[in-house]
């Protein structure tokens, strides 16, 4: 009896250490608790943003999220079938009849590690899933008992909840890849350059042997996916997987349209976003801007943008930030960058004096020598080709791009008037007041984007009423203001349309004459770093900026040889076989034939405000106009001839004007009368000559060297 009961406790105690061991080894083998297959397919998010046209064509994709690179999730019938057979068979060809775990492969790879031989391994579908769901499952480095069953129960819990197709389609969404791509989406397109459906049998061996080791040489790939589809010829396989591994494809699927309107509007991972642009337009404007970039060589300029805007609707038809070539600042927004106007600015300055009336069309303008008085000294404009044409109207002066009569124009008007102008015009870089630009800001000084450029000469095509652009499709477009009169925007429009009155400065038939109506406007920047054309028909806008993004100068670029003929091949792509048409006169605008005696221009035609019209505009009689100094000219350089007595080497002042009662004053020392033809004897340095009226007011002065 003793006996017994002794065996009987040797049995107890046996059960209960069994007991402990069993429940010892269920806790420490007990895997992390697998989440539904509904909540992984919710919480998936892509890596990329895309960016489609107004049609729904994508037009660009931008990486948002860096830690992986994933796409969308690719539900199972959208997977090639050769790949998914070609998985089956490989990784698990039990997988649509076991419970997670394939019994016969373990005991299989349990055999062939007794004997020594080759184990074709044990690790499911299901225990490779529930290793991506949980990292944990497959640590680096841990390949111990209790991390497999950890396995094989989290491939249990997986085959219990989930079905084998969801098991299936989610092992391939999930599946790390070369380098740090993740799932079959992203996987096709940068290793094939297709989509998950599209790819062949050979694409699937490739596929299939990637997975053992994704960062395998295109050598073992190759060997491994012979294996994969069983036969001998493995030429075009080994030839595939070179072009693989050399990453051939990565880019092939992106269009890669709009890269910098991507980074500008993609902000969110899985971001889609439906713009206002239309792909063929996109494309005609790349084509146009790569091809004269190429023609002009990176030697002279490297960079270009354009943008292109329907006038009624304010949308974004074409966003061009840059094409790439040479650009040594590639990912600089060209068409978003702020760079300095140039001339491109003077016809809302000329719009403004003649909106207010003090200025026509026919008005003429001085372009002859000036100094201005300034806070920080004399300011002397130029002409851009450092010579002057005397008496010019103003639609001269505008068509022609001349510098001084803008000057001029501006002192009429006001600085701080026109910065405000611009600003209501959304030039909304423009900060400071008027006096930190000066008399400058009719030439171009401030500093302005394409975007802004090509909106406020929109505000001209629609007779003066602004409205913000808009670059998402289906946005609300904010209700138009008057900015500018539509009788002053009509005749500026017509001032840039006239291809005579450029003939001048651009020549007879420049890159801005069209076989249609259009108004357009140059403009280069100081130092030769940025050019620009803007100019519309009767339904588009378009602005063409080209330069170096980094700052340097260019070389033997100008208005038409440099945006121009972007701007030209634009406009003739947007309106082929359709034409643009001149614009209605406006109520407020008469016509009348003029005359321009005492200047180079013939009589014409002229768009005059009501009220302001004449049949006849001269050049006011010298005794009319304001004194002032003509000679010697503010900033001029004289040179003293060492064999010339000094004495023999003086230099005459000439005062235009009536300057009766006038005096001249050379360095804060009388010089005389200023009608009585005053010469100066020339010392070295810098001189300062002054005219002052009869009660002592400085009317005009001019600083000049003698070396």
């Amino acid at each position: 009896m003793s006996a017994k009961i002794r065996w009987r406790d040797v049995l107890a105690w046996a059960a209960l250490a069994l007991l402990v061991l069993t429940t010892a080894a269920h806790l420490l083998t007990r895997p992390p608790a697998m989440p539904d297959y509904e909540s992984v397919r919710a919480d998936w998010r892509p890596s990329e943003a895309w960016l489609y046209d107004r049609d729904g064509r994508l037009l660009d994709s931008e990486r948002v999220n860096f830690e992986r690179r994933r796409l969308a999730w690719v539900p199972l019938n959208d997977i090639s079938p050769a790949v998914r057979t070609a998985v089956v068979q490989s990784e698990d060809r039990r997988f649509w009849s076991h419970g997670g775990v394939d019994w016969l492969a373990i005991a299989s790879a349990i055999r062939a590690r007794w004997t020594g031989d080759r184990s074709r391994g044990a690790s499911t579908l299901a225990m490779q899933l529930a290793a991506f769901l949980d990292p944990s499952l497959a640590q680096p480095g841990k390949r111990d008992w209790r991390t497999k069953i950890r396995q094989m129960r989290a491939g249990q819990a997986l085959a219990a909840n989930w079905s084998h197709e969801q098991m299936l389609e989610a092992y391939f969404n999930l599946l790390p890849l070369r380098g740090e791509t993740q799932g079959i989406g992203a996987g096709a397109q940068s290793l094939f350059g297709k989509k998950p459906a599209e790819l062949s049998r050979t694409d699937a061996a490739l596929f299939a042997g990637l997975l053992p080791n994704p960062a395998a040489s295109a050598e073992a790939l190759g060997r491994r996916a012979c294996r994969v589809a069983q036969t001998r010829d493995c030429t075009a396989i080994r030839a595939a997987a070179a072009t693989l591994v050399s990453g051939e494809h990565a880019a092939r699927f992106d269009p890669g349209l709009a890269p910098h309107l991507a980074v500008r509007l993609l902000d969110a991972p899985g971001k889609r976003v439906t713009t206002t642009v239309d792909r063929r337009i996109q494309a005609a404007a790349i084509v146009a801007l790569r091809r004269q970039l190429a023609g002009l060589g990176s030697d002279r300029v490297r960079d270009g943008a354009v943008v292109v805007l329907d006038n009624a609707s304010g949308e974004v038809l074409a966003y061009v930030g840059g094409v790439g070539l040479k650009s040594t600042a590639s990912q600089v927004d060209g068409a978003n960058a702020r760079r300095q106007a140039g001339s491109t600015l003077k016809p809302h300055l000329y719009a403004q004096v003649i909106e207010h009336g003090w200025l026509t069309a026919a008005s003429i303008l001085d372009d002859s020598p000036v100094q201005l008085d300034t806070a920080s000294g004399l300011y002397v404009p130029k002409n851009y080709d450092h010579s002057f044409k005397g008496p010019v109207s103003v639609r001269h002066a505008l068509a022609s791009s001349l510098n001084v009569p803008a000057v001029r124009a501006l002192v009429i008007d006001d600085v701080q008037q026109f910065r405000d102008r611009l600003w209501a015009l959304g030039y909304h870089g423009l900060v400071e007041d008027g006096e930190y630009y000066g008399f400058s800001l009719a030439l171009g000084s401030a500093e302005v984007s394409l975007v802004e450029q090509a909106n406020a000469f929109r505000t001209f095509a629609n007779l003066g009423r602004y409205a913000p652009v808009h670059f998402r499709r289906g946005e609300k477009p904010e209700d138009a203001r008057q900015i500018v009169s539509a009788a002053a925007a009509f005749i500026v429009g017509d001032i840039l349309a006239d291809a005579s009155a450029r003939t001048d400065a651009f020549g007879a038939d420049s890159a801005l004459r069209l076989p249609f109506w259009a108004a357009a406007k140059t403009g280069t920047s100081k130092g030769m770093r940025d050019n620009w054309c803007i100019g519309w028909s009767d339904r588009f806008t378009v602005a063409v900026w080209v330069g170096n993004l980094e700052g340097d100068s260019m070389r033997a670029v100008s208005g038409t040889s440099g945006a121009a003929p972007v701007w030209r091949d634009v406009m003739l792509a947007l309106h082929a076989g359709s034409p643009g048409k001149p614009p209605t006169m406006p109520d407020g605008v008469e016509v009348r034939q003029i005359a321009l005696p005492g200047t180079r221009e013939p009589p014409r035609r002229e768009y005059f405000l009501r009220g302001t019209a004449q049949t006849e505009m001269a050049a006011a009689p010298q005794a009319a106009r304001r004194p002032r100094i003509t000679s010697p000219v503010s900033g001029s350089v004289y040179a003293l001839d060492p064999d010339i007595p000094i004495d023999r080497q003086r230099l005459a002042v000439i005062v235009s004007g009536s300057v009766a009662g006038y005096r001249l004053i050379l360095d804060k020392k009388a010089l005389g009368d200023a009608d009585a033809g005053q010469q100066i004897l020339p010392r070295p340095g810098v001189h300062m000559l002054t005219l002052v009226d009869p009660g002592g007011r400085m009317i005009d002065r001019v600083r000049f060297t003698v070396r």
